[in-house]
């Protein structure tokens, strides 16, 4: 659109901040949350290297300790040692061959201490190892990045630095553990010190601890290279850390801005989105472009993070597993998403006749076995009957956990790091480097939808087909899918960013602030606006729509802009355990990176400025929708004393439940509502409802499959089945329905694999004028978990479906315990006879066998799905 004729915004309540040479100015306006007349909320600062520098704020991303715990401000080296690692790396990069790069190295003074010092057995015992010329370079890249003590054995006081860190007493204890730790019991029973010809050492644990290294290493040196591999990392961390440690003050804006922040001018608005929950025919249309659009997309998920605050452990052997591995409504996550993937791929196939298998890329990591454990469920399942050519599982590399006070990366015994995920931000950049695009590329997809396991609700109705519907059909290089943010969430929020860069133009787009960061706006703390902005905001929820070919861009640009949103968070404490026994908790962080600040590479340029309505114009987008609709967590353990459910199993669960309650009282079904979580702490739910997405996933198409009747206090109702139908049903205790074939059969296909043919061979379900009056839950029980599923019961009506067997019961009442399990190729139906219930079981004629003797007929009317009724 053209630039409007309005005057310039007028600013106040303004900080200033000082950057370099220049000072930046920050601003507040606040106004009506996405108004048309005025532009929205602002942030903004402003550079001028003719302005006064004021203050002592400073652009950066590391997030400040808690208050309680300042850590020391560290000593004149510091910027003295970026210094020298700085010059290190471009000495190596210029360098041509391995042989170069170890040269450079060993005139590094670092390197020649650690390798020359006198009685150095640590460098003795590894030069009698006949390590290959890469694995000393790796060693030598640790040595010069100042993590020496990473090779210590724990009976070598190297340097001063041990000495003022434990004290000579204490080193000298621990070593003399050490020392009587590493003696062995010979054949005499004596014990004695094993030695080389040297004096020194490596044992068997040692060896393979020094290969884990070695590889963590080769990891972290491959992986960072566009930013110096080892040393890059470690300037980045050490850079970050002066950042936070120098200026108290840190109202700013982030790392990977100030890196290119070359304007003027920077404002940061709360932005214009596209509302699904008011502009319900535009959200209708969106969604039918994202039904009709399957066969372009893929689907990522980022499955590495180590979900520590989850506590998950096996219950058989203790040890501890990632998320995607929650017993969650009577599944893992992980099954979760695929359910609900299908559950789009069904109703793809119920419009248009036509199976459509969507490739699924996993980004997991070595943190608590996550990869194997993947690996494992979906070989278990038979990968999900996808077939195993739709699965990409690519592993992301773990990174040293470092020290907050002085960069030092933490170590648990000789040769060990601590070691955690790198964040979501890494799958660009991995992507790319193991070959993800292409094989996207290879299966026809122009771009993918990106969604966490612990967000359990997020293809709830249509906000995910819609983000992937606008995105391909305008030809949009990244969407969000936003929500109302909830105060004190542990989540970012979206927002406009406006530049003004030297050359004169004015530069937009969307983007993110992570929850870690608001500190340095003053979004959180301080004075009354800060809370006014951060309610105006919407709330970021890592649901993505991206446009393939234009992240891999960014992805293969080896530079930093391939590892977007680099942060280091040390508001967390790091719990680790070390050789000795004893356990630690220290504030510390690794670099992480943020996927959804890839959208910073994404700005559009314009000869003007724009004071309204620039969104439309973008290359990235925000559709918005009730909060319940796209994000609900499950991403911490629920204390049995904590009555705060946020991000719990217990709290997502409620969430379901709600949903449920919105979809199904819109049907004419009369059931309980659900009250504040308060209630469910004292005395749980007041029913569980699950239904397959399949039925769906459209609420619109689920309602056309319920109308009328009840559902009591108390009750459960469960639904596995696509083809469905629900008449005039009074439910008053538990009914269960299970089909093994929810949404068609599986068959081997021609490489030997199983694979779900869509449509044929479907469980079917018809229940019309019936009450089902049993016991149901016992709501007393203590061992329920309700988030689980896995409760105990007094009675049920259970319904069993193998294959395309079918069950329909008519105008009866079916009280007490019931299990009704139907055969393959056969229907049961349930009338009332002269003595009470009448079960009928005939085989299914054989030119029904496929088609079933009824199904729902799916057409798109406009802009929505109208269902009728083919009985055959």
């Amino acid at each position: 659109m053209a630039n409007t004729t309005a005057k310039p915004i007028s600013y106040n309540n303004t900080l200033f901040s000082s950057f370099g040479s220049k000072t930046l100015r920050f601003s507040f306006v606040n106004s009506t949350h996405f108004s048309k007349s005025l532009p929205p909320p602002l942030l903004s600062f402003s550079c001028s290297s003719s302005q006064p520098s004021w203050s002592c704020f400073s652009i950066t991303r590391v997030s400040t300790a808690p208050v309680e715990y300042a850590p020391p401000a560290p000593d004149d080296n510091f910027q003295q040692e970026i210094s020298r690692l700085k010059s290190l790396r471009l000495k190596l990069a210029c360098a041509n061959s391995l042989h170069q790069k170890l040269l450079v190295l060993d005139s590094d003074y670092r390197v020649m201490m650690f390798f020359n010092a006198h009685g150095n057995g640590v460098s003795k015992a590894l030069s009698l190892l006949n390590l290959s010329s890469r694995e000393w370079f790796l060693v030598k890249c640790l040595v010069a990045a100042g993590q020496e003590h990473v090779l210590s054995l724990g009976f070598e006081l190297v340097g001063s630095e041990v000495e003022s860190a434990k004290g000579a007493l204490k080193s000298a204890l621990y070593a003399l553990v050490e020392m009587i730790e590493r003696f062995d019991l010979k054949d005499n029973g004596e014990y004695g010190l094993e030695k080389s010809d040297n004096g020194v050492y490596l044992n068997d644990e040692d060896i393979g601890d020094l290969k884990k290294l070695l590889k963590t290493l080769a990891e972290i040196e491959q992986f960072y290279d566009c930013i110096g591999g080892i040393i890059g990392y470690q300037i980045m961390v050490l850079e970050l850390l002066a950042q936070s440690s120098s200026e108290k003050q840190t109202t700013n804006w982030s790392h990977h801005i100030q890196e290119s922040m070359e304007c003027e001018f920077l404002g940061i608005h709360a932005p214009n989105v596209v509302d699904l929950s008011k502009n319900t025919e535009y959200a209708s249309q969106a969604a039918l472009w994202g039904i009709e659009g399957l066969p372009d997309l893929g689907e990522i998920y980022p499955l590495g993070g180590s979900a520590d605050r989850l506590g998950l452990v096996d219950p058989d052997t203790g040890e501890c597993l990632p998320a995607a591995m929650l017993p969650f409504c009577g599944r893992t996550l992980l099954e979760g998403l695929i359910r609900d993937l299908q559950a789009r791929e069904f109703l793809h196939y119920k419009l248009y006749g036509k199976q459509c298998i969507i490739p699924v890329a996993i980004m997991t990591s070595s943190a608590k076995n996550n990869h194997e454990r993947i690996t494992s469920l979906c070989e278990k399942l038979s990968w999900f009957g996808r077939g195993r050519s739709s699965f990409q599982l690519f592993q992301q590399p773990l990174v040293p956990a470092v020290s907050a006070e002085d960069g030092q990366w933490l170590i648990t015994k000789p040769f060990s790091p601590v070691s955690k995920p790198g964040g979501h931000g890494v799958i660009w950049k991995l992507a790319y480097d193991k070959g993800i695009f292409e094989w996207f590329y290879d299966h026809g997809r122009k771009g993918a939808t990106v969604r966490q396991v612990s967000n359990v609700v997020a293809a709830t109705d249509l906000t995910l087909l819609a983000l992937a519907g606008i995105g391909l059909r305008h030809g949009k290089k990244l969407g969000f899918a936003s929500c109302k943010r909830n105060s004190g969430a542990t989540e970012g929020i979206n927002v406009l960013i406006e530049k003004k860069t030297l050359d004169g133009k004015w530069a937009y787009g969307l983007s993110c602030i992570e929850y870690t960061e608001f500190d340095k706006f003053g979004i959180t703390s301080g004075a009354c606006y800060s809370n006014s902005l951060q309610a105006e905001f919407p709330a970021n929820t890592n649901i993505l729509y991206v446009d393939l070919s234009s992240v891999e861009s960014v992805a293969s640009s080896n530079s930093e802009k391939s590892l977007p949103g680099m942060v280091l968070n040390t508001k967390k404490q790091i719990a680790y355990e070390d050789s000795f026994g004893n356990c630690h908790s220290v504030s510390g962080s690794r670099l992480e990176c943020t996927m959804q600040n890839i959208a910073d590479n994404f700005l559009n340029t314009y000869l003007s400025r724009f004071y309204q309505g620039v969104e439309d114009k973008l290359d990235t987008f925000i559709v918005y929708n009730e909060r319940r609709k796209v994000t609900s967590s499950a991403k911490r353990k629920r204390k049995h004393v904590d009555q705060s459910l946020h991000q719990t199993p217990d709290g997502a669960l409620l969430d379901i439940l709600r949903n449920a309650y919105d979809l199904l009282s819109c049907c004419d079904i009369e059931l309980p509502k659900v009250e504040g979580n308060d209630r469910y702490v004292n005395s749980g739910p007041p029913f569980l409802i699950f239904l397959h997405p399949s039925l769906g996933p459209l609420w619109e198409v689920t309602r056309q499959k319920f109308y009328g009747g009840s559902i009591s206090e108390g009750s459960e109702l469960q639904i596995e089945v696509a083809e469905f139908m629900w008449r005039n049903v009074e439910l008053d205790g538990s009914l269960i329905v299970i089909a093994g074939n929810v949404m068609g059969s599986t068959r081997i296909d021609a490489n030997g694999e199983p694979m779900l043919q869509y449509g044929r061979r479907c469980g079917r379900c018809r229940l019309q004028n019936v009450k089902v009056l049993n016991k149901g839950i016992d709501w007393s029980c203590g061992e329920n978990a309700y988030w689980k599923h896995s409760v105990q019961r007094f009675e049920a009506l259970k319904v069993i479906l193998h294959g395309n067997a079918e069950f329909e019961a008519n105008n009866v009442i079916l009280e007490g315990n019931h299990v009704f399990e139907v055969p393959d190729g056969y229907k049961m139906k349930i009338i009332s006879g002269n003595s009470g219930l009448e079960v009928q079981l005939n085989p299914i004629e054989p030119n029904m066998m496929d088609t079933g003797s009824w199904f729902w007929n799916y057409k798109i009317n406009g802009t929505h799905i109208l269902l009728e009724l083919v009985e055959l």
